[in-house]
């Protein structure tokens, strides 16, 4: 089941959201299928992980109403 922000929108890798204000971007998805995040999903649940230059990285493994979609990339064709 995808993590989605709570508009029901599916949150994808290199999103641009705010979060508690701040402007950021989804760096990764935590999937268990993926050797490099599965152990995340592992001990976390999964979730995805946010950067942004006022707070660093931080893991968000629920919804959370303080995570907005600002914009996606258009998809690649």
């Amino acid at each position: 089941m995808p993590l989605t922000y709570l508009s029901g929108e599916e949150i994808r890798g290199g999103d641009r959201v705010l979060y508690h204000g701040e402007a950021g971007t989804v760096e990764f998805i935590a999937k268990a299928e993926d050797p490099e995040t599965a152990w995340r999903v592992e001990n976390f649940g999964g979730g995805c992980m946010i950067i942004a230059s006022g707070f660093g990285r931080v893991f968000v493994s629920e919804p959370d109403e303080d995570l907005e979609l600002v914009a996606r990339d258009a998809p690649l064709s």
